[in-house]
């Protein structure tokens, strides 16, 4: 709900831009967490992993953020043209996008805390340590959050196929909800 209190009719522009920033940052942490795994260890592995961390703590940042705007300045109902289906669909993929773009970066840091790894956030500063090194901890940690992954490319493959679905075959403007700019806006 936004702060005078009726729903808006659009996005707010600094939740068109953080969507936008969030989903460039998520199309770099999911094939950098991928391809990070399988390189052999050394320098370009390095850079990658703290890269991914790097993002992570990004995307937290932005994700925080993108909520304090959604809360504040509300966001629009429910596309009118979505059955019922459709609606229950994109709700669930939408919330659950959010619950992972907050938990994942908590779940890494807790995780590279356990293994005992510093997070340097693009060389700027250093994260502290959230728990003592367990080797245990961490493998279950590193397992959580590679099961997010896989989740959170799948809702982010659902989430595309579903604007491209409402763009190339349905072709009705609910893209636009989400583009930056809109000529009438």
């Amino acid at each position: 709900m936004s702060v005078t209190g009726s729903q808006p009719t659009r996005y707010a522009p600094t939740a068109k831009w953080l969507h936008w920033i969030i989903a460039a940052c998520i199309l770099f942490v999911i094939p950098a967490g991928i391809v990070m795994g399988r390189l052999p260890e050394g320098a370009l592995q390095n850079q990658l992993f703290d890269l991914h961390r790097s993002f992570g703590v990004l995307i937290f940042a932005l994700a925080v953020w993108r909520v304090y705007v959604r809360q504040s300045r509300g966001a629009p109902p429910p596309y009118p043209e979505l059955s019922r289906l459709e609606r229950i669909a994109s709700t669930a993929v939408h919330h659950t996008l959010y619950i992972l773009i907050i938990v994942m970066p908590i779940l890494g840091w807790l995780m590279t805390s356990a293994y005992r790894v510093d997070v340097s956030v693009f060389g700027l500063f250093t994260l502290p340590h959230l728990m003592p090194q367990n080797d245990k901890t961490y493998e279950v940690l590193s397992t959580i959050h590679k099961m997010g992954g896989i989740l959170m490319t799948l809702l982010v493959l659902a989430h595309i196929a579903g604007a491209l679905k409402h763009t190339i075959i349905d072709r009705n403007d609910l893209i636009w909800r989400m583009l930056p700019q809109r000529r009438s806006d």
